[in-house]
């Protein structure tokens, strides 16, 4: 009976399936059922008709794989090459592309990177090198990996120590590596300066905090510093939970909490959050830094107040001395304050009178102290311009050169000039020539080239149209002064203009003498291969130590040639318009 209602249910089901089939067909077209060869026709063509529907739709699938296939394939060497990007800048901000390194050598990427490293470079140099290493673009492809070219910018970042700028790119970037090493160096530095708001304010504007101990801490402890107990207890739950394991954070934690009233927690500078941890734990902290005490600590320790006041200080204490010289080098002091404490040192009569004799025979701290009384006693402009280069120098032969820098500026501008004699001139100028003149205006003068208001071509004030007109009739007059003779800095804003499409008459095409920019080997082999990247890396390593108004001229001619040659048009005007104009 139950197979029989099994067929029966089969035999209805089919039967409503069949009914259904021909009520639709009925419904779109009437079908003589006597016609049994009209039927079969009908059939057959509907029959065909399928087959070559089916056929269409698998060649469109073949064609929609094929195609998905591709873009699928595209889409992921466009979201590899992404990823290939580290930076912060846009390359068209500085006339720059994303494949300027493209062609580049690795190795000798390298071996220039090296050598800036051992110099201190001059800012015009660091403004070009920050340019080139943060702009996005494709890594080398030769003797150079991924890891090696992001280090470059990690490096720079670093010794850079411009936290905004750091900030700025732990954002925009979301390599592991990069991120792990400078969010550690924001937190911290941060930490030492005393604010710790800044700290805490990465983990709300990065979208994934790293999963390391030294991170997980820090975020429970700036939840805590925010008055956020209850989220900080939920995160340090589901630590513990993914096994994290701190037996002194622990402790911390318990003690930040509320939950205990005195922590035993041992005093570590194996990282400088254990370490303010402590501090926060102890009402009666005490610490004695000494030279062997990381910067970090040192900055920390000033930032909160926490280092022994000048008038503390042992002089009979040798070690306690140089500790001090040694952290108002790396910024912990003041210079004013290392120099207070050099006056409290005592010296007789006779060492202050035969000073240049006598600072020899002292061990090199108490040199520095008695040629700074000396100083401040003497009455005489070379005798002062002589002692604070002697001292300068015993600052820099132990390797204490920021110890003594503003101060330095600050003593020589007490020092009349007109008192000073020629033989002291070169130290007193080359010292004053660090003060910026950022305040200078241009002076303008209409009867020489590059002292023209035609300068202004550079900064955007003033268009092509009429810069060429201007142009035109400051050639005119030119023409006229039989005199008048083309300079290096004239030259270098004529083949500007023309490199700009700036059009000159051919009437005056023959006052000319360009193309003598006498650019090296080296760098017009690259300029042919398009080596970008690598002949800016060239210039500043050519620029070095030197600001860019220090340079000869034929030196800027090829610099400038150079960013012609290469159509980087925005760095070539910011160079022009500091070094051309003349400045009062």
């Amino acid at each position: 009976m139950k197979i029989l209602k099994l067929l029966n249910k089969k035999f209805l089901s089919y039967f409503l399936f069949l009914t259904f089939i021909l009520g639709h067909s009925n419904s779109n077209e009437p079908v003589d059922i006597w016609n049994l060869e009209n039927v079969k026709k009908n059939d057959n063509s509907k029959i065909e008709t399928k087959i070559e529907t089916s056929n269409s739709k698998n060649n469109n699938i073949s064609n929609l794989n094929s195609s998905n296939l591709m873009n699928i394939e595209q889409d992921e060497k466009i979201e590899s090459n992404q990823l290939k990007l580290v930076g912060l800048y846009d390359p068209a901000e500085n006339d720059l592309n994303l494949n300027m390194w493209e062609f580049s050598d690795g190795e000798k990427i390298l071996q220039i990177n090296k050598k800036l490293q051992k110099i201190k470079l001059s800012k015009d140099a660091q403004n070009i090198y920050k340019k080139l290493l943060l702009t996005n673009a494709f890594p080398p492809e030769n003797n150079i990996n991924f890891d090696e070219f992001v280090d470059l910018k990690i490096n720079w970042l670093l010794k850079n120590d411009d936290l905004n700028l750091i900030k700025e790119f732990i954002i925009k970037n979301s390599q592991e590596k990069s991120n792990n090493i400078l969010i550690k160096y924001y937190l911290d530095k941060n930490l030492s300066l005393g604010k710790i708001d800044n700290a805490c304010e990465i983990f709300s504007e990065i979208n994934t905090i790293p999963d390391i101990n030294y991170f997980v801490k820090y975020k429970i402890y700036c939840l805590i510093h925010q008055d956020k107990k209850e989220i900080a207890q939920l995160q340090y739950d589901l630590a513990k939970e993914a096994d994290f394991k701190d037996k002194s954070f622990d402790k911390s934690f318990n003690f930040l909490m509320g939950y205990t009233d005195n922590p035993d927690i041992k005093l570590s500078e194996k990282s400088l959050l254990d370490f303010h941890l402590y501090y926060l734990s102890k009402k009666d902290f005490l610490y004695e830094p000494s030279q062997n005490t990381k910067k970090i600590i040192w900055q920390y320790l000033s930032s909160n107040n926490l280092l022994t006041k000048v008038n503390d200080i042992d002089l009979e204490d040798r070690e306690k001395v140089k500790s001090f010289e040694k952290a108002t080098n790396e910024g912990s002091y003041d210079e004013s304050d290392l120099l207070d404490l050099y006056t409290r040192f005592q010296f007789n009569i006779y060492q202050i009178i035969s000073v240049f004799d006598s600072y020899k025979l002292l061990p090199n701290h108490e040199a520095r102290a008695l040629l700074y009384q000396s100083f401040l006693v003497s009455k005489e402009a070379d005798t002062q311009i002589k002692l604070l280069e002697i001292l300068k120098k015993e600052f820099d032969d132990d390797n204490l050169n920021k110890a003594f820098d503003k101060e330095l500026l600050r003593l020589i501008q007490t020092i009349d000039k007109d008192k000073i004699s020629s033989g002291y001139l070169e130290f007193y100028e080359a010292q004053l020539a660090k003060l910026n003149n950022t305040n200078l205006k241009i002076k303008y003068n209409n009867k020489i080239l590059h002292q023209s208001k035609l300068i202004n071509y550079f900064n955007g004030e003033i268009s092509k149209e009429k810069t060429e007109k201007d142009l035109d009739k400051m050639f005119k007059k030119l023409k006229k002064n039989k005199k008048y003779y083309f300079s290096t800095k004239d030259n270098i804003l004529i083949e500007s203009f023309i490199s700009d499409g700036i059009m000159i008459s051919e009437k005056y095409q023959s006052m000319l003498e360009l193309n003598k920019s006498n650019i090296p080997t080296d760098i017009e082999v690259m300029i042919n291969d398009g080596e970008i990247a690598m002949i800016l890396l060239r210039l500043v390593e050519i620029i070095g130590e030197d600001n860019l108004n220090d340079l000869g001229t034929e030196t800027l001619y090829f610099i400038i040639s150079t960013l012609n040659k290469l159509n980087i048009d925005k760095i070539r005007n910011d160079i022009i318009l500091q070094v051309i104009p003349t400045k009062v």
